[in-house]
């Protein structure tokens, strides 16, 4: 019963996700509670590109990313997220921000998790991704995880809005 009275109270960091040019469509939050021994890590996503449109997978590649903006350029709108958050120089799949994947459900993504990889206060202003494929868990440095089809921004709770 903890976690349930967990999500009852604020978290101590969030992201909240919103669509891309691309991907207009996606809305969520991603919600980091500080707990004894790691962080409690609660996702959940509407509007992903569902498995009924060609070319699209229905599992997303989910991880936390160093850079702490997330812009970037044509080709690439959010190159300034930076590469997968991984302080100890761990090969992927061992990256500390490197999380499972989200599986959609006709559009609609939940997933928690629970990890012991960063604190809450290492990743305040670092980037979350979610990307278009999912993470193969071998290819380096990076997953073979597909375009990046949406980015946020990790704050602190202190304020959150909807």
């Amino acid at each position: 019963m903890f976690v349930f009275s967990l999500l009852n109270n604020q978290p101590s960091a969030h992201e909240k996700i919103s669509g891309s040019i691309s991907y207009p469509n996606i809305s969520g939050l991603a919600s980091f509670y500080q707990v004894k021994g790691g962080v409690l890590v609660v996702v959940e996503v509407s509007g992903l590109p569902s498995s009924n449109q060609p070319n699209t997978s229905s599992i997303f590649a989910l991880h936390i990313h160093g850079g702490s903006q997330y812009s970037g350029y044509a080709d690439d709108p959010f190159a300034d997220a930076d590469t997968h958050y991984n302080p100890a120089q761990r090969p992927h799949p061992e990256h500390s921000g490197d999380l499972p994947p989200l599986f959609g459900n006709q559009g609609y993504a939940f997933k928690s998790i629970f990890t012991s990889h960063f604190s809450v206060e290492e990743i305040i202003n670092r980037t979350i991704l979610i990307h278009a494929s999912p993470d193969d868990f071998t290819t380096q440095p990076s997953a073979n995880s597909g375009k990046n089809i949406t980015c946020g921004q990790i704050v602190r709770s202190n304020r959150i809005r909807f």
